[in-house]
C-alpha cells in the first residue's frame, strides 16, 4: 500500500512537471502578446529596490498561472476521467473531500485575487509602487479568505486542536479561529514579500511543499500528499524558466495562491508549529519588513539597508543569484530540521 501510494505520487509529480513544461510556451506567448508586464515605478521610499530592479520593468508577469493552472487542471481532468472511465484513472484522482477540497478551493480563490492584482499592476492602477493593491488591502483580502477557512475548520469540521511537539495535542477551543486566520494571513503575506528575486519564492516554496508533502504522506493522507506532489512538479517546471535571468515573473497570482495553500496544508496536517522551519525564509522575509517598519515609526531610522531582507543583501553587494541560491540552501537545511523534529516528536 505504501509503495503503491509513493509510486502514485511520484508519477503525478512527473506528469505535473511535463504538463507545466508543455503549457509554459503557450502562456508565455499569451502574456507577451498582451503586454502583461511588470511595472516598476520610481519611489523615494525604496531607492535601493529601484536601483537594482528598474531594468526588470517590462518583464512578463503572472507566470504563477502555470503553477496553479496545472494543479487545478490535472485535478479536474483526473476527477472526470475517474468518474467516466473508472479503472486505473481512479488511481490518479486526488480530489478528496476530507483532504484536498480546502487546499484546492483556497488555491483557486487566492489565485484569482492575485491575478486581479497583477492586472491592476499592468494597468498601473492602485496605490502600490508599480500599481496594484496596497499591502493593507491585500491583508484584508487574506483575512477574509482565512476567516472563511477558519469558520469551516472550526464549525463544520470541529477542529479545535493544536499539536505541540513532544507534548501532544492540546484543545484550544475558539482560539483555533484566530490561530487559523493568523497562519493563513502570515503565510500569504510572507510569500508575497519573498517574491522579489528570480527563482526565490519558487525555490523556497518548493522545499516547503516537499516537507509538507512528506508530512502528509507519513500521516497517511495520501490524496493530500498527491496534491503536494503535483504542486512540486508544477513548481519545478516553473523554476525551469524563472531562475536567473527570469523569462517571466510569478506575480501575485502565484505568490498569493502558494502562500495561502502552504498555510492551509499546515493546518490540515496540524503542523503549525513546524511551519516556521518548513518555511523559514518566508518567516525572516516578513519579519524583516515588520522590524523595519516598526523601527522607522518608533525611532525614525532603518535597521536594514532595504527590505524585504533579500534586498538588504543585494545592497551589501551580493549578486541576485547568490542571494537566491543561499536562501535555497537555508531552506533545505531548515526544512530538514523541521522534518527531523516532526519524526522525533511523532515516533520517539
Amino acid at each position: 500500500m505504501v509503495i503503491f501510494e509513493a509510486t502514485r505520487i511520484m508519477i503525478l509529480t512527473a506528469i505535473a512537471f511535463l504538463v507545466a513544461l508543455a503549457v509554459t510556451p503557450v502562456w508565455y506567448k499569451f502574456i507577451k502578446k498582451h503586454h502583461v508586464e511588470k511595472q516598476i515605478r520610481e519611489s523615494t521610499k525604496a531607492p535601493i529596490f529601484h536601483k537594482f530592479h528598474e531594468k526588470k520593468a517590462g518583464t512578463p508577469t503572472a507566470g504563477g498561472v502555470i503553477i496553479w493552472g496545472t494543479i487545478l487542471g490535472l485535478a479536474f481532468l483526473f476527477f472526470l476521467l475517474a468518474k467516466i472511465f473508472g479503472g486505473h484513472f481512479e488511481n490518479f484522482n486526488f480530489i478528496n473531500r476530507a483532504e484536498t477540497y480546502l487546499p484546492l478551493i483556497a488555491l483557486f480563490l487566492a489565485a484569482i485575487l492575485g491575478l486581479l492584482d497583477d492586472w491592476l499592476g499592468v494597468l498601473k492602477i492602485g496605490g502600490a509602487p508599480g500599481g496594484g493593491l496596497k499591502i493593507r488591502h491585500k491583508l484584508l483580502l487574506y483575512a477574509l479568505l482565512a476567516g472563511v477557512g477558519a469558520w469551516w475548520f472550526y464549525f463544520r469540521l470541529g477542529w479545535d486542536v493544536l499539536y505541540v511537539p513532544f507534548v501532544g495535542s492540546i484543545v484550544i477551543g475558539p482560539w483555533y479561529i484566530p490561530l487559523f486566520v493568523f497562519i493563513i494571513v502570515a503565510s500569504a503575506f510572507s510569500a508575497n514579500e519573498t517574491d522579489g528575486l528570480d527563482g526565490l519564492l519558487g525555490g523556497v516554496s518548493l522545499f516547503a511543499f516537499v516537507a509538507l508533502t512528506t508530512v502528509a504522506f507519513v500521516l497517511n493522507r495520501y490524496d493530500l500528499a498527491a496534491f503536494g506532489g503535483v504542486t512540486i512538479g508544477a513548481l519545478l517546471a516553473f523554476l525551469w524558466f524563472n531562475i536567473y535571468p527570469a523569462k517571466f515573473f510569478m506575480g501575485d497570482t502565484g505568490s498569493m495562491s502558494l502562500g495561502i495553500t502552504i498555510g492551509v496544508i499546515s493546518m490540515l496536517t496540524n503542523t503549525t508549529l513546524f511551519l516556521p522551519l518548513f518555511a523559514f525564509i518566508l518567516v525572516i522575509e516578513s519579519l524583516s519588513v515588520i522590524i523595519q517598519l516598526t523601527s522607522r515609526k518608533l525611532f525614525g531610522r532603518k535597521i536594514f539597508l532595504s527590505t524585504p531582507i533579500h534586498h538588504h543583501f543585494e545592497a551589501l553587494g551580493w549578486h541576485e543569484s547568490q542571494v537566491t541560491m543561499r536562501f535555497w540552501i537555508i531552506s533545505v537545511i531548515s526544512s530538514m530540521l523541521g522534518l527531523s523534529l516532526f519524526f522525533l516528536s511523532r515516533f520517539f
